[in-house]
């Protein structure tokens, strides 16, 4: 059922299917909700799912940018540099007071709640800021890690070609990457599909995302002796959260589960999907 709210001046579409246990699917960049179809539909006859389109995603507006662009305006001294550290970017930490307006909007009390690469570093500012809400929480193709300097270097020069280029022909270079080569060789129609799909992103979206993860802080103290069931799942091709950086944080939590995908990449959810969903149905019901 396709659901809609109000947050801030933006509206947040998302969808709700099946009954039980609530379970919130968060995508990544340069996703929306439908990248979870397989899952959704496995997991419905299962569990409550709760599946947002994020700010600027699929059906979801952007969120407002005007406020800090004004007082930024104000300031004569302002530079690039202090344009990308100022506090009135959209962070990771909005998007995750979305979901629990979201979650308030539903008269949600708790949940689990799994986030796909972005959509994990959203899930662990929630964890932050509001862990009485979670019951568990899962990492798919993500990490709780800053970015490298090498990483925000990277972003940066993302940001300035999205400018230059517009979205689609980023993500039509830098979609591919994210899929195993087996997957890549054997369904290079579905890698199309995303990034056909990506088409309809605004350039002021992705860069939104990018300078939000770009400026997200090292999380791995939400990890550390966490009392909740924490779940990672990796890929051993995954460019985008190695399966080295997963391992490395596995042991954080007092209670985690790790699955590793072989000869898969950043999309288990699509490379792996029969895996994937036993994973999480897994997870969800121990």
């Amino acid at each position: 059922m396709q659901r809609s709210f109000q947050y801030r001046s933006a509206t947040i579409s998302y969808t709700i299917e099946g009954k039980g246990k609530p379970v919130v699917l968060l995508h990544g960049f340069g996703e929306d909700s439908n990248v979870w179809n397989e899952q959704v539909l496995f997991l419905k006859g299962h569990c409550l799912l709760i599946v947002p389109d994020l700010p600027g995603s699929g059906k979801s507006s952007l969120l407002s940018l005007e406020t800090g662009v004004r007082r930024l305006e104000l300031n004569d001294q302002s530079t690039p540099d202090s344009r990308l550290q100022s506090p009135d970017y959209i962070s990771i930490d909005d998007y995750a007071s979305c979901i629990h307006s979201l979650l308030q909007h539903e008269k949600i009390s708790s949940c689990i709640m799994l986030g796909h690469s972005m959509g994990g570093y959203i899930t662990l500012a929630f964890a932050e800021q509001y862990p009485s809400m979670l019951t568990a929480f899962g990492l798919v193709h993500s990490t709780a890690f800053a970015d490298s300097e090498e990483k925000k270097k990277n972003r940066e020069k993302g940001i300035t070609l999205m400018g230059e280029y517009g979205s689609y022909p980023f993500l039509k270079n830098t979609t591919p990457n994210l899929f195993g080569k087996k997957f890549k060789e054997a369904h290079f129609e579905k890698v199309d599909a995303l990034i056909e799909a990506g088409a309809a992103f605004s350039t002021e979206a992705l860069q939104q995302y990018y300078r939000a993860m770009m400026l997200r802080p090292d999380r791995t103290h939400v990890l550390k002796s966490n009392r909740l069931p924490v779940l990672f799942v990796t890929g051993t091709e995954d460019v985008a959260a190695p399966v080295e950086d997963v391992i490395r944080q596995v042991s954080l939590p007092n209670i985690s589960y790790l699955y590793v995908l072989q000869e898969t990449g950043h999309m288990g959810m699509w490379e792996a999907p029969e895996k994937m969903n036993q994973y999480l149905l897994a997870f969800i019901h121990p």
